[in-house]
């Protein structure tokens, strides 16, 4: 029998030569290059615990295991987690010790694992998961992804993740090019969006008040200042092409973080009305498989403080 840390120091030949993600960096992490996600082939974190602010078929009343992963191939120049984005904020742990982590998180009543932006870590995922659940892991894994991914990559995720949770987040090529440094943003997306689905089908729910989802693609899109054409775009396309086999979850928690204070348009928070007038007209093209933030959600109290608990 091989054992764990035999596991542990196995070669990862993908991040040898590293394109796991459309940034295709060509880096050997392994040797301690860094690729455009900030990162080497050390797996790095910064929190685990319980996450009670996420869609409430994931938080239910229990929480959603979150596990934040450092550093992000995406990097939007808004980050509401930009700390742990640019790789400011983490700790070096092992695939065994992550493996615990599920486990864990599992023992405190987590409805579910929640993986946030695991993309350059998909070989050490794979490997974790497949040892969780040998050890009992039985709660759905929850892949959290700004959709910047390779189909290629998502392939071999098939089978041991339960619930894709990606953003779309712009259709225009302006506006990715400018605010994530990725113009091709939304194509690429959309061919991930489409592996998601293809991988776990239409949502799929537990029985009872609680309504937990179980298997499934919740598709989120942020609003941003001044960006309403953009987001009716977005949603007509996920509604014309998905119809109800998705959910769309509709965000209005954009927070102008220091970091954009010098750019326009970024530098405010949405309105009540603009967020108003994007929920009237989801409704209008006939999406009812959705979810709408109301209340005081941008807030900088509704980022998690990046403290290495449950590290």
């Amino acid at each position: 029998m091989t054992d764990r840390k035999t596991c542990e120091n196995d070669i990862l030949t993908e991040l040898s030569d590293c394109t796991l993600c459309p940034r295709d960096c060509h880096v050997n992490r392994n040797a301690g290059e860094i690729g455009y996600c900030g990162q080497t082939a050390a797996l790095m974190a910064a929190r685990a615990a319980l996450h009670f602010w996420e869609e409430p078929c994931l938080s239910g009343t229990n929480g959603s295991g979150a596990v934040f992963f450092s550093g992000c191939n995406l990097r939007c120049v808004f980050c509401q987690n930009h700390e742990i984005a640019q790789g400011l904020s983490g700790r070096e742990i092992t695939v065994s010790r992550l493996s615990d982590i599920f486990l864990e998180l599992q023992e405190k009543g987590a409805h579910n694992i929640n993986l946030v932006t695991p993309t350059h870590f998909v070989p050490q995922m794979i490997t974790t998961l497949k040892a969780a659940k040998k050890q009992g892991l039985s709660v759905p894994v929850v892949y959290n992804t700004s959709a910047y991914e390779k189909t290629d990559t998502l392939k071999k995720l098939d089978g041991l993740v339960d619930i894709y949770l990606p953003d779309l987040k712009y259709q225009d090529a302006g506006l990715s090019g400018r605010y994530s440094h990725a113009p091709d943003y939304f194509e690429t997306a959309a061919r991930a969006i489409d592996e998601m689905v293809r991988q776990v089908g239409a949502p799929v729910f537990t029985d009872g008040t609680d309504s937990l989802m179980k298997k499934g693609v919740i598709v989120r899109h942020l609003l941003l200042p001044g960006c309403g054409k953009d987001t009716r775009r977005i949603l007509r396309y996920l509604h014309e092409k998905y119809k109800n086999s998705i959910y769309i979850s509709i965000m209005n928690q954009y927070t102008p973080l220091p970091q954009v204070a010098d750019i326009p348009g970024l530098n405010r928070r949405i309105s009540p009305r603009e967020y108003e007038k994007i929920v009237d007209f989801a409704i209008s093209i006939g999406i009812e498989n959705g979810f709408i933030q109301e209340g005081e959600t941008a807030s900088e109290s509704f980022i998690p403080p990046f403290d290495y608990e449950g590290i």
